[in-house]
């Protein structure tokens, strides 16, 4: 029978196309964990630090020390339920509460002012004043937000209590930052700026990889040309393409109503590196293609790797794996995009130092150099091996 042959034929063809057949059966499975990861990224617990700046006026020996009954409340209804969604700790320091709200070690500082049990107390008698109380954070992080609504609630729900009366609270907030300002384009541009460099993944890998497909790196071989020239010629006009992408994508950026808020210079520093990072991961899949086409399906995989688990399109909340020095070493911590997208939000939108993005840079060059003998080991193997 004729379609038992096409059959035969079919399958041959399949296995002869094997990377399209593995594209096609994984991307849905791909996008199911992309999914999963991101549920979990939105944790259901959250937690704020407090800083008890209340100064108990103690003239009134009947007058309550409001602010320690507060955080005896949150305390005692934390321990209580096992579903509590807010967890606080009261720190001492503000200085050290805003490195690690900066760190992402807490979402929120509540900040109890010092007029506070003085308050209280004249909202006893009379419900013509308010409470002030003070929220810290990045306004534009999504667990900000949350912790904000769990900690307005349960901040309300005790000055009731405490006094009989409904909105007994003026709520202040504090942007860290220009987090205040940031429209929520805004908040897109900094992954996107590092998208713009991931895409040198396939403008990269073709560049290297078209000199295999072409014969030409015979003529190197024999011509005596060392793997360093070879490769570093090539990078050094990938690293070239990489600024242009990502100065073309803040131009427009730019002209569609975005700010620079941080320092241009460690933007740009952060851009030549990540550039670097993604050149140097580009060895790698090279060394497992032959061919243009090659590249174009199996640079997939990686691409959508760098694009969804490191904060490039949606954040990631993965789970800290360990500390380096105060650093979070999280899941993705292996992809240097992840790195360099939370260098920018720094910068762009927190408006740090370089001492402040320095985890980030070691970690990015600490890749960016892992990446690099990887990658030219595996390319002199499988492409530059004397025959």
């Amino acid at each position: 029978m004729k379609i038992i042959s096409i059959i035969r034929k079919s399958i041959k063809e399949q296995i002869r196309n094997f990377w399209i057949f593995i594209l096609t059966v994984s991307i849905a499975p791909f996008f199911v964990v992309i999914y999963n990861l991101i549920d979990e990224g939105f944790t259901q617990s959250y937690k704020a630090a407090i800083i008890n700046n209340d100064t108990l006026i103690s003239a009134d020996s009947t007058q309550n020390n409001h602010a320690l009954n507060f955080i005896n409340y949150v305390d005692y209804n934390e321990h209580k339920k096992e579903d509590f969604v807010l967890s606080f700790k009261v720190y001492k320091s503000l200085q050290k509460a805003q490195q690690q709200l900066k760190d992402k070690d807490i979402d929120l500082i509540l900040v109890i002012p010092s007029n506070f049990s003085q308050s209280v107390s004249n909202l006893k008698k009379s419900d013509t004043s308010k409470v002030d109380i003070e929220f810290i954070g990045d306004l534009t992080d999504y667990n900000y937000l949350m912790a904000a609504i769990w900690a307005h609630n349960y901040t309300y729900s005790f000055i009731s209590y405490e006094t009989g009366i409904d909105q007994p609270l003026n709520l202040i907030e504090t942007g860290i930052g220009s987090s205040t300002n940031l429209t929520s384009f805004d908040l897109y541009v900094p992954g996107l700026l590092i998208f713009s460099i991931i895409m040198l993944m396939f403008s990269a890998t073709v560049a290297i990889i078209v000199e295999s497909e072409k014969q030409t790196l015979k003529r190197i071989k024999i011509s005596r040309v060392s793997s360093f020239e070879f490769l570093g010629g090539i990078s050094t006009v990938q690293v070239i393409v990489g600024i242009v992408s990502v100065t073309l994508t803040l131009i427009v950026a730019i002209g569609l109503g975005f700010n620079i808020h941080g320092s241009f210079l460690l933007f740009m520093l952060i851009a030549v590196l990540c550039s670097i990072s993604i050149i140097a991961f580009s060895l790698i899949l090279a060394a497992f293609t032959k061919t243009i086409t090659d590249v174009l399906i199996v640079g997939n995989f990686p691409l959508f790797l760098f694009m969804f688990f490191s904060d490039v399109m949606f954040p990631i909340n993965s789970a800290t794996l360990f500390k380096i020095g105060g650093y979070n070493i999280k899941a993705n911590f292996i992809l240097s995009s992840t790195h360099a997208v939370s260098a920018l939000k720094k910068v762009l939108i927190m408006q740090e130092s370089f001492n402040d993005i320095l985890p980030e840079l070691t970690m990015l060059i600490t890749l960016t150099v892992f990446y690099f003998l990887i990658g030219v080991w595996l390319f002199k193997k499988r492409h530059l091996k004397a025959e």
